[in-house]
């Protein structure tokens, strides 16, 4: 139980940073919701949902496979090679990718608008370069630095978005001859703008970690790591198809004018960003489970291990899922400030915000293809998810829109989910509390069932409000029955 303790604190410590950093960029982006209309929300997010993508191709599961090889070769030789690989590659799929910026702007539905490629471009190359770095101070247990600069990112990030949206504007009315290079109309332009220098200021600030890259390439070294990585790629790819797919479809799928379909796009984003409770406690989960389970491979009880961990992580997850569920209509007032049209989609959260518990699940089970190195499995399974989601789509978005959107993701999470735990069970089996999990996740389902009935009989916002707290209440009452002995492990200093 001791390593529990400790990958909860580990979680703690790379968590808190990426609490902190995924809500003031939530707040950015509810910021934004109350700059822009719907059809420019809707353009940014299109931009954002690229990104991910690029991410997946420019990095090409180089992170994992760092901590996969860092356990058993020489550190610095690997950090060269594979610092050196994504330097060369990083630098050609830009060239790429600005040489085609016409094009893409076509295919995007924005003729008018290569520079937005251009900008996309620069976010993903300084992305993409600090990713190693990054990688290095979480292997190397430097959680400090790592906090302050993720921090800077989405701070800067802010700040460069308020002096173009905000401060520039007032400038502009005062000292228009000053200001005759801005141009109000371009507020999709200046937020990639704001990220690109928040992206460069971050590369800087993992200056020594750059610096201390020596253009040493073992090629021999690379061809393995390549053969562990490219699985990988295509496990990412299509978990980026089964994440985003749903918001890049409705561009494209729904009836009507583009401007019609970008409008829809960008409300369908604003909702989603409200499954950022859960988004938010998966991610900083990850970032410090990924270390942790590949050391922890190594003991005895690993499998035990990961089976405790596995039940605390659903407990947690049921907990998140009902703070998101349990008081939409609290959310509802962060995307809604200025334009209630953000509203007319907030039904597909709690569905989203669930099939979010089940991608979490499935990032806790793949645990096993990766331990196994048997990635190419894992490529399968997502692949699989990614045929579903484009399938799903093209039949549900044009009869259900948004709704048939958050399904399509919902459905795509479950099969993963069960696939994984199906195959893993085969290859590397885990002595799961199935039961339990099941349990704590249909409790949270059902509470959220009577109290979406509840209000759905109009009794009133404080009485909605308390039947919330007391379905929160009865959730977490229940799991410290049922876990009392768990928990007194967990807590008692033999265990620690």
């Amino acid at each position: 139980m001791g390593s529990i303790k400790k990958l909860a604190g580990h979680t703690i410590w790379y968590g808190l940073p990426t609490i902190t950093s995924r809500f003031l960029g939530f707040f950015t982006q509810i910021f934004f919701t109350s700059l822009l209309v719907p059809y420019d929300y809707g353009r940014m997010s299109l931009i954002y949902t690229i990104i991910p993508f690029l991410n997946i191709v420019f990095t090409y599961g180089l992170e994992t496979s760092y901590f996969r090889f860092a356990l058993n070769t020489d550190k610095e030789r690997l950090y060269n090679t594979l610092s050196v690989s994504m330097l060369v590659s990083t630098t050609v799929l830009s060239l790429l990718i600005v040489a085609g910026a016409g094009p893409l702007a076509e295919l995007l539905k924005m003729p008018n608008h290569p520079d937005f490629i251009y900008y996309t471009a620069g976010i993903i190359f300084f992305d993409t370069l600090a990713t190693l770095p990054f990688a290095r101070l979480r292997q190397e247990g430097r959680p400090r630095k790592y906090a302050f600069i993720k921090l800077v990112n989405v701070v800067s990030n802010l700040l460069f978005a308020i002096f173009f949206l905000m401060i520039c504007p007032v400038l502009q009315r005062k000292a228009p001859d000053m200001m005759g290079w801005y141009h109000a109309s371009n507020g999709v332009a200046y937020i990639l703008i704001s990220n690109l220098l928040a992206s460069l200021l971050t590369l800087l600030l993992l200056y020594r970690e750059l610096r201390s890259i020596r253009w040493v390439f073992d090629n021999a070294l690379w061809k393995e790591v390549m053969r562990y990585s490219l699985p990988l790629l295509i496990v990412g790819f299509g978990g980026m198809i089964n994440e985003l797919m749903s918001r890049l479809s409705l561009t494209y799928l729904l009836p009507g004018t583009a401007e019609e379909q970008f409008t829809a796009q960008g409300i369908f984003a604003a909702n989603y960003k409200l499954s950022v409770m859960i988004v938010i406690f998966i991610q900083a989960f990850r970032m410090a489970a990924e270390p942790f389970f590949f050391h922890q491979s190594k003991q005895e009880d690993a499998r035990l291990v990961y089976a405790r961990v596995m039940k605390f992580f659903v407990m947690a997850c049921g907990l998140v899922f009902l703070g998101v569920a349990l008081f939409l209509d609290v959310w509802k007032l962060l995307i809604t400030i200025k334009n209630p049209t953000y509203a007319n989609a907030l039904n597909i959260v709690p569905i989203i915000t669930m099939g979010t518990v089940f991608l979490g699940i499935y990032y806790n089970l793949s645990i096993w293809y990766k331990l196994t190195n048997q990635n190419m499995v894992g490529a399968y399974i997502t692949l699989a998810g990614a045929v579903i989601t484009i399938l799903l789509n093209i039949w549900l978005i044009p009869i259900f829109s948004y709704t048939g959107a958050a399904w399509t993701t919902f459905t795509c999470y479950a099969f993963m989910m069960l696939s994984s735990y199906i195959l893993g069970q085969k290859y590397y089996p885990v002595p799961y509390p199935v039961a339990r999990i099941l349990f704590y996740l249909a409790l949270a389902t059902v509470i959220y069932l009577v109290h979406h009935y509840i209000r759905s009989l109009h009794p009133g916002i404080r009485i909605v409000h308390a039947f919330g707290v007391l379905g929160t209440g009865i959730y977490v009452g229940v799991i410290f029955i049922m876990e009392k002995s768990e928990f007194g492990r967990l807590l008692s200093r033999k265990a620690g």
